[in-house]
């Protein structure tokens, strides 16, 4: 039983060493073959190799040999998307996982991905919305929550330096001028401070992230600013 097993061992590692190897033009048709047999999880790992190779053979062969409804699809695309990322090619990446989010909506793998792309390309309102829908899924995401507490904390936080800025334009503000600004400050802690506190408190309370802490100490300073 050990010399079988060692022989095994011994085939996988041979065959390992063959295809790596081999170019992606001699890998792709080993996919068809795969895929013909329906062998799915061997035609994805082919795939796999093959993109690794050579991203444009297999794109190529990705759009015209693979259905809509090959089981193994949904995989390679994310194959494709993983080596797009991995090698900052952020806006092909975007479409694959894009697709992804399309085909697997509730797969939070992927809108993770996808999200993190977003922020890349500057899409931030954007990402903010992907990463919601992950808190939807799974509420204590730990990115999602880094994410969202952090976008509404510099967006509180760019507002509140403008309302500072405006207020001390204001040699000798009149009481109602004074009311104005309290007012608006009070607002800015009830919103988008208080939510930011909310989700920051939420990452405290899985990982003792430093910089959470420090944004969480700035809210708080803010809030007894606005009590004064």
């Amino acid at each position: 039983m050990r010399i079988n097993f060692t022989i095994l061992i011994s085939f996988f590692l041979f065959l390992s060493v063959s295809l790596s190897a081999q170019t992606a033009e001699q890998i792709l048709p080993n996919v068809s073959k795969a895929l013909s047999e329906q062998h799915w999880d061997e035609a994805s790992n082919l795939f796999r190799l093959a993109v690794d190779k050579d991203l444009y053979r297999s794109e190529k062969f990705f759009q015209t040999e693979i259905a809509a409804d090959c089981p193994a699809r949904t995989e390679m695309i994310h194959q494709l998307g993983f080596y797009c990322k991995s090698s900052r090619n952020y806006e092909k990446a975007y479409v694959y996982y894009k697709e992804l989010t399309r085909v697997k909506p509730n797969e939070t793998i992927y809108l993770a991905s996808y999200a993190e792309l977003e922020v890349i390309l500057g899409k931030e309102n954007d990402a903010l919305e992907t990463y919601e829908k992950i808190l939807s899924i799974d509420n204590n995401n730990l990115p999602a929550n880094i994410f969202i507490g952090n976008y509404y904390y510099f967006n509180a936080d760019k507002e509140k330096k403008q309302l500072d800025k405006e207020f001390k334009k204001i040699n000798a503000p009149t009481r109602m001028q004074y009311a104005n600004y309290r007012n608006a400050l009070s607002s800015l802690v009830a919103n988008d401070y208080e939510k930011a506190k909310t989700y920051l408190e939420k990452v405290i309370s899985q990982f003792p992230s430093v910089e959470a802490k420090k944004t969480l100490g700035k809210i708080h300073a803010v809030e007894e600013e606005s009590k004064r």
